[in-house]
């Protein structure tokens, strides 16, 4: 069942995507298939394992379900200086 979700990139995913927000069309069931969805149309080079994501303004788990209208977060590792 394909539901429209809103996704929010900062920092490298955001320079690799060339936006800061979109609204996407997906069949993914999780966050986690929706990552490597938008990885490998993106061209993403950071792997799940170096994120965290946020789902409705909330850390959740990458196996979290997905449902109409969620807001996902990819947040990358920060660094500071």
């Amino acid at each position: 069942m394909t539901k429209t979700l809103q996704v929010q990139y900062f920092a490298i995913l955001r320079e690799q995507r060339g936006l800061a927000q979109e609204k996407i069309p997906t069949a993914a069931a999780t966050a986690r298939e929706f990552y490597e969805e938008l990885r490998s149309r993106h061209g993403f080079t950071l792997g799940a394992d170096r994120l965290r994501v946020a789902v409705n303004d909330e850390f959740a788990p990458w196996d979290a379900p997905l449902k109409e209208g969620d807001s996902l977060v990819f947040i990358p590792p920060v660094a500071g200086g």
